[in-house]
């Protein structure tokens, strides 16, 4: 599988399961078989997850990338044994980080519905080709984070304002909107994923969706 298929939610279900380390393994940089140099989207997605560990308390060293070819045989059991030696000195997940384990279970709990909005917030970046180490570490900021999660959108329904017309409910492609003829609707916070379809949508004459802004983590 292309590492570009890599999804950052996929990544954060893993450490979510209890995985002490993630590691992620693909074809060298520049080196695409295809056309859609995917090991770069993955690499960029690694750059942008290490920084939300980090913020959450959580080593950023657990979860490491790396580019070789099929013949680095002997490159890859260094490696390996490397990222295995790492993993085992920063013990089991949670022992000597920042957080417990209930609480970093429900904090990536938090992250993981968020990761549509956050992919739509830093698409920009998660799209670039960075060329030297220096790149790497500049591309996402811990203050950039932390602002992330600290600035959250959230929407809502104006009753006073909807118009029951269902347009919004029928396009959110989570379900999270529902309502009646004749009755406001309103957005379900733990299904919504703050993707502004609603907003979209909402036709503005009404303009009945409001943003608000709040912290992921209080």
């Amino acid at each position: 599988m292309c590492t570009g298929r890599v999804d950052l939610e996929m990544v954060l279900r893993a450490f979510l399961s209890g995985a002490d380390g993630v590691f992620i393994g693909g074809c060298r940089l520049n080196e695409c078989n295809y056309t859609t140099h995917g090991n770069y989207d993955a690499l960029n997605m690694v750059l942008l997850c290490k920084r939300m560990l980090e913020y959450i308390g959580v080593n950023p060293d657990r979860l490491r990338i790396e580019f070789m070819t099929s013949g680095d045989g002997i490159l890859f059991a260094e490696i390996m044994n490397d990222f295995g030696r790492q993993v085992k000195g920063a013990g089991p997940l949670c022992a000597g980080e920042e957080t417990t384990t209930d609480g970093l279970k429900s904090k990536l709990e938090k992250i993981i519905r968020l990761v549509p909005y956050i992919k739509l917030k830093k698409n920009q970046k998660l799209g670039v080709r960075p060329t030297s180490p220096e790149e790497y570490e500049s591309l996402f900021s811990s203050e950039e984070i932390e602002q992330l999660f600290n600035e959250v959108e959230t929407y809502h329904i104006d009753p006073s304002k909807c118009q029951s017309c269902g347009i919004c409910a029928r396009q959110c492609p989570v379900e999270a909107i529902s309502g009646e003829k004749k009755i406001p609707y309103i957005i379900d916070q733990e299904k919504c994923i703050k993707c502004g379809t609603c907003l979209e949508v909402c036709p503005s004459r009404f303009s009945a969706i409001s943003i608000n802004m709040s912290a992921l983590f209080v």
